[in-house]
């Protein structure tokens, strides 16, 4: 195997999936040991607190880094490891787990997610791009999948402040109120340096091609391509937004003449009063620049 005596850090999200993820981490991690391969098992009491020691444990030295959760950890491996030679491996345990579907790792059989893994380990890593987010005030983050700035984001924020219910049914409930509020914003976009401002019903910018479990919402995104997907959906009455959004599913919405794909390597998105949101975490308010950077990420996938 490819791998060294400093071994691998496994960081699990044991809420993952409400509770599942806990019971996939044990798993993993036994595979791993089993394998003659040494394990840093990190399952922290909160996701602050799993930072921070993800973070330590790498500080002294790993190999890989194997995320065990949905894409909100593939989104903290990814801002911990962009860049540097440590590849990050996945075993999908969320509700979206649109990163690991973008990848080809399997979502709903756990052995078979560690299969792929442990194959992995035995060549070099995969190499593919991350796209860099840059906020006023000079902070940065990186997501691997999809930025979304418009109504998904909005909708993606009711849902975050909602206590009630749990699971997918709080992102439905939040669709529905958002719904009752549509309408299209003023943006202010700069594509590898070329400036438009246009009415839009959203903004999304893919490296992968799905979010929300399986949206389709840049279906032509190429992980590896260099260059970022940026789809643009026309101002629409809530009755056509309603005909065309479950076409998203099948990514058959791009026929629509007034939804538009583009493609850059540099994006600056701006419209007033709206937060984004990538890999399904919470980035912060508009306005944002956003790169890929080609190669910027190794990871144990096929």
């Amino acid at each position: 195997m490819t791998t060294t005596p400093r071994g691998i850090v496994v960081a699990i999200n044991p809420s993952a999936a409400f509770g599942r993820g806990s019971a996939v981490g044990d798993e993993v991690v036994s595979s791993l040991r089993a394998a003659g391969l040494e394990v840093t098992a990190l399952s922290e009491p909160s996701f602050d607190a799993l930072v921070a020691a993800t973070r330590h444990a790498l500080d002294l030295g790993a190999s890989a880094l194997v995320m065990v959760g949905g894409d909100g950890m593939v989104n903290l491996g990814a801002n911990l490891l962009a860049g540097s030679s440590i590849p990050l491996g996945i075993v999908p345990s969320g509700t979206g787990n649109d990163t690991a579907r973008g990848l080809g790792i399997p979502l709903d059989d756990t052995d078979a997610a560690i299969a792929v893994l442990l194959d992995a380990l035995t060549r070099p890593p995969r190499v593919i791009d991350a796209a860099r987010v840059g906020a006023p005030g000079g902070t940065q983050r990186w997501f691997v999948g999809v930025l979304a700035a418009g109504f998904d984001a909005v909708v993606n924020e009711r849902a975050n402040l909602m206590r009630w219910p749990r699971g997918r049914s709080r992102y439905t409930l939040a669709l529905l109120r958002e719904l009752a509020v549509l309408r299209p914003r003023r943006y202010r976009l700069v594509l590898d340096g070329v400036e438009s401002q246009t009415e839009a019903m959203l903004v999304s910018v893919g490296n992968n091609t799905s979010l929300g479990g399986g949206m389709l919402v840049t279906p032509n995104a190429l992980l590896d391509d260099g260059l970022l997907d940026v789809l643009v959906v026309q101002p629409l009455s809530r009755l056509a937004f309603l005909r065309i959004f479950p076409r998203v599913f099948k990514g058959t919405h791009l026929t629509d003449p007034r939804v538009a794909v583009h493609r850059a390597r540099t994006i600056s998105i701006d419209s007033e009063g709206l937060v984004a949101y990538a890999d399904g975490e919470r980035i912060g308010p508009l306005p944002l620049d956003i790169e890929v950077v080609p190669g910027a990420l190794r990871v144990l996938a096929p």
